[in-house]
């Protein structure tokens, strides 16, 4: 479960990724392209400190990118590469934004996903009136009864994929939704018109 607030955010998430994107050689998004978001889901993360959500972006032309994000409420030391935007929540306050293949809090639930077989978290309202409407949902192809704790993360990115390798295994990201992925566990997503392999987990 995730608890997410009514809250206003500055910038917006899509203008954060619309400023970002550019500087992406793997997007192919140039300054100005009306960008829109084509879905979402979010991980727990079990410490409760970290969001961890992945928004897909469609592009002007079509394609589906893969924008996996954490928000944090201080800077994550040695992720300066990976800082997308400071973002002022009206809730929770100042926020770090990052790129999550850098972000250790990212590719530990994303591994857990693959490896159990697990799936995107409930989205909560943080007033206790229900949950919110699920823009997106993920789900994972394995059957381990749990997944080691992933501390660190050595991202690279080569075309549309980012190879992130951890103390236990590595992950490949496809930041292009359809990009051909090697062999491995999946994490298949789906979102209002379309459906795809994110993610897989590499021994």
């Amino acid at each position: 479960m995730a608890v997410i607030h009514r809250a206003e955010l500055r910038p917006s998430k899509l203008e954060a990724l619309a400023a970002w994107l550019p500087d992406q050689p793997w997007s192919g998004v140039s300054a100005g392209d009306d960008l829109a978001i084509a879905g979402k889901f979010r991980f727990d993360d079990p410490a409760g400190e970290v969001g961890v959500e992945t928004v897909l972006v469609r592009t002007t032309d079509g394609r589906v990118l893969q924008a996996p994000l954490t928000y944090r409420g201080a800077p994550l030391d040695g992720a300066e590469a990976f800082l997308v935007t400071e973002m002022n929540h009206s809730v929770l306050g100042r926020r770090w934004v990052y790129d999550a293949v850098g972000d250790p809090a990212y590719a530990d639930v994303l591994r857990r996903a693959i490896a159990t077989g697990g799936h995107e978290a409930t989205l909560e309202r943080a007033d206790g009136s229900g949950a919110w409407d699920a823009e997106g949902t993920a789900s994972g192809s394995g059957s381990d009864a749990d997944s080691p704790a992933v501390t660190t993360v050595d991202a690279q990115t080569s075309g549309a994929l980012t190879s992130v390798a951890t103390d236990h295994g590595t992950l490949v990201v496809a930041r292009v939704v359809g990009a051909e992925l090697p062999a491995g566990r999946t994490l298949t997503g789906s979102w209002s018109d379309g459906t795809g392999v994110l993610a897989v987990l590499v021994p």
